[in-house]
């Protein structure tokens, strides 16, 4: 065999999961083999370059084997060489999501905290309040 189909290829890769996952993701123009958009029906052969662009990262490969087999992870990996740019371009992505803000520092409502909560406690003792929190209930009074 010395050309495959890049849907099965990209599936026995273990890029995708089925056939038709990596059949949808050719259509909607996300697979690149030598630089050029691919169809499902494209044959790739050893020595091709094949684009892959999952979310925001984009993985360059180099095809390595062919199978018509998906076979356990370490022999799909061995379909394929992942070239330095790609590697280093993942490798930042890895940093970027480490570094990235925690997500709970973005939460401006829910529960208040206990200083919160005491500030209330400390609003309510005051006369002026009496005892309502709505401001709305003023205006009904006159």
């Amino acid at each position: 065999m010395d050309r495959l189909r890049i849907d099965k290829w990209l599936w026995a890769a273990r890029f995708f999961k089925t056939r038709s996952l990596a059949a949808d993701e050719i259509g909607k123009n996300r697979i690149q083999v030598n630089g050029d958009i691919a169809k499902a029906s494209r044959e790739v052969k050893a020595g091709d370059t094949v684009s892959i662009r999952l979310g925001s990262l984009t993985r360059v490969v180099q095809v390595r084997g062919l199978s018509g087999q998906r076979g356990p992870a370490p022999v799909a990996q061995q379909l394929y060489e992942e070239t330095p740019e790609s590697l280093a371009a993942q490798a930042a992505a890895r940093e970027q999501r480490r570094m990235g803000t925690e997500p709970a520092l973005s939460i401006e409502q829910g529960r208040p905290t206990k200083r919160d909560r005491r500030s209330l406690e400390g609003v309510a003792r005051h006369p002026e309040w009496d005892n309502r929190w709505s401001a709305s209930l003023d205006a009904e009074d006159e």
